[in-house]
């Protein structure tokens, strides 16, 4: 009866909202081709092949090679493993960061919730991209250093958004309950305030993937972020900047089309699915 309830709510959510549904499919063949990689790709993402050096498409080499004579398919493919690892990883910790401190300052209120906003709000005044760009410029060049480079930035956004979802959930009478039962602060926002507050963190994770994913192209593409020769794909179209534009343009329009892919199904698979889980916009079935 569980898996038949939710085969329903999962085939009416394809029909209503088809192309969240597509989002999530373009989201789960990116999964799967990330953790299949070693058996999908063709050739070694980071073997040099000099006599196979800006081969254009072909039978041997689907979308060409690069300037190295590496095998573009093979490189978006574990590309594609960079960039879930560090859209996944910020995403999340800056979910959970941004989860527990609009949770405290929605509890707390008063003085303390005033100062950490005004801090937020600070924060908030500078674009994502450079926010991360000035985190690497303290943190310098590597995978960890852009996970955290972008998981910073997310944190305030993320705050904001819980904090106005634990506001209403502070008010309940659960919760009033809760106090007069002498439970203290820690089991309260624990147990009955965080529980209450996962759909928007959900939609928040799911929501700034793309994001993630766009910011850790950017970087690497500017050079500040993931260094060869890992693959990523941000580094695949610094490969092909100018140099190669005329010459080899399968090397910037095939990562292009990975990036536009994956932040576009990761956008509108959030949204869907925010429409899905807030009452306010649910559509009647």
């Amino acid at each position: 009866m569980i898996f038949s309830g939710k085969m329903q709510r999962l085939t009416r959510f394809c029909r209503q909202r088809p192309l969240g549904a597509i989002g999530g499919l373009i989201f789960l063949i990116m999964v799967f081709t990330a953790l299949l990689a070693d058996w999908i790709a063709p050739y070694p993402p980071m073997v040099n092949d000099y006599k196979a050096m800006l081969s254009p498409p072909s039978m041997n080499h689907f979308m060409g090679t690069d300037a190295h004579g590496r095998d573009v398919f093979s490189r978006i493919i574990y590309g594609s493993r960079t960039a879930l690892l560090v859209g996944f990883s910020s995403s999340f910790c800056g979910t959970v960061l941004g989860a527990i401190i609009g949770v405290l300052c929605a509890y707390f209120g008063g003085k303390t919730d005033v100062i950490v906003q005004r801090f937020m709000e600070i924060l908030l005044s500078f674009p994502l991209i450079v926010m991360a760009l000035a985190m690497m410029a303290v943190l310098g060049t590597g995978l960890l250093n852009v996970i955290v480079a972008i998981t910073i930035p997310m944190i305030p956004r993320s705050a904001q958004v819980i904090r106005s979802s634990a506001l209403s959930i502070r008010s309940m009478p659960y919760v009033d309950a809760a106090r007069a039962c002498g439970f203290g602060h820690i089991r309260i926002m624990f147990r009955h305030i965080l529980p209450n507050v996962a759909a928007p963190f959900l939609i928040l994770v799911t929501a700034y993937l793309g994001g993630a994913i766009l910011t850790e192209a950017s970087l690497s593409f500017l050079g500040v972020g993931v260094a060869e020769p890992i693959p990523a794909w941000g580094l695949m179209l610094k490969g092909a900047a100018v140099t190669f534009a005329e010459s080899a343009p399968w090397m910037a329009v095939f990562p292009g089309l990975a990036i536009s892919a994956a932040v576009f199904a990761f956008n509108i698979f959030g949204d869907s699915l925010r429409d899905e889980l807030d009452p306010k916009l649910r559509t009647s079935s």
